[in-house]
């Protein structure tokens, strides 16, 4: 198997936000005029204050008003038009708190609502606060494994449910257009594991020039061995991500792993480490057995990935285009299939 061919059928659907709009305008609105009212208040009665205050002093002048009486007023005046000053705000401060509570109607063109929903409504607006050009992830997929022997799985020395990998890391997702949030270029580093549980008891075994299976003369634990290989790969895809654009103010708003999205790529890597682990029991004792050597494995890897799913979620598929052994006479190539997570 050296090509992998993908049939991917995408639904999108969209909810219309105009509703939402309306009603945080309407709040804000709201809010702004009772702040400029509660300007003008204070404005108005030390603009009241200062006209007075400069009377009394032109009283002293014309000598109708001695200093100490002025003083007196001044200080008399002062206090009235500071007592207005908070009685006028405190009006304008509960039309505020019941603002916030949700105890005044907010008029919209369409439909009269309340402001019950004000602070989910704000919420929104910070989830629906664009992200950067390029965003990172954390990557982690599990699945099945298998080799691919004269192009089939079919009939394999290795159990299917049984036989797993696993793959984390980390990712970067650079939006490639200005103006589109359709096309991305992901790309970063991880380790993946590859893991093979072969049937009817056997074991691989390196012969010198190849490396094959042969028949252990102990009964094995199947669940407990397996043959193991571990890869530092870098992994990099072309990700098309139909997650919705928003606008605000004439400015398109992008968001990634909103919606259905797929890749398709492939990766490089390097083979860190092969191990075979066994596990069996002798006079009723439990023995482990852990070999780390070479086993002829390719020391590179390199191959075609790709995955579908929505948001965070996706169905995985990875296949090695290099065979896992360098001279085994028959070529067995890995494939795995699970499902893939990228969280932001």
């Amino acid at each position: 198997m050296q090509r992998i061919i993908l049939y991917i059928s995408i639904a999108i659907m969209s909810i219309s936000t105009k509703l939402i709009a309306q009603e945080t305008k309407s709040f804000e609105q709201q809010a702004k005029e009772i702040a400029k009212n509660i300007r003008t208040i204070a404005q108005e009665e030390k603009k009241a204050l200062k006209e007075e205050v400069e009377a009394i002093d032109k009283a002293v002048q014309d000598g109708t008003m001695t200093k100490e009486q002025a003083e007196k007023t001044k200080a008399k005046i002062a206090e009235e038009r500071a007592k207005n000053i908070e009685t006028k705000i405190a009006t304008e401060e509960e039309k505020l708190r019941e603002l916030i509570n949700g105890n005044l109607t907010l008029e919209t063109k369409n439909d009269t609502v309340t402001t019950q929903n004000v602070f989910s409504i704000k919420k929104a607006k910070l989830v629906n606060k664009g992200e950067k050009r390029t965003t990172s992830q954390f990557v982690f997929a599990t699945g099945f494994n298998n080799l691919v022997t004269n192009g089939a799985i079919a009939n394999s020395d290795f159990g299917y449910l049984r036989s797993t990998f696993y793959e984390w890391g980390v990712t970067w997702n650079t939006r490639l257009s200005n103006n589109s949030n359709l096309l991305h270029l992901k790309y970063g580093l991880g380790f993946q594991y590859n893991i093979l549980h072969a049937t009817d008891n056997r074991i691989f075994e390196d012969t010198g020039d190849q490396t094959v299976l042969t028949t252990y003369p102990i009964d094995l634990k199947d669940n407990k061995t397996y043959f193991k290989n571990v890869y530092f790969v870098l992994p990099v895809h072309l990700e098309f991500d139909f997650s919705k654009t928003n606008e605000k103010d004439g400015k398109k708003i992008f968001k990634s792993h909103k919606a259905a999205r797929f890749g398709i790529g492939g990766f490089v890597g390097v083979n860190t480490n092969s191990k075979q682990f066994l596990r069996y029991e002798i006079d009723g004792k439990k023995i482990k057995e852990r070999t780390k050597a070479d086993f002829n494995v390719n020391d590179f890897t390199y191959g075609l990935s790709a995955y579908v799913g929505y948001k965070q979620t996706s169905l995985y598929l990875k296949y090695d285009l290099n065979p896992m052994f360098k001279n085994n006479a028959i070529d067995q190539n890995n494939i795995s299939l699970g499902i893939r997570f990228d969280w932001n």
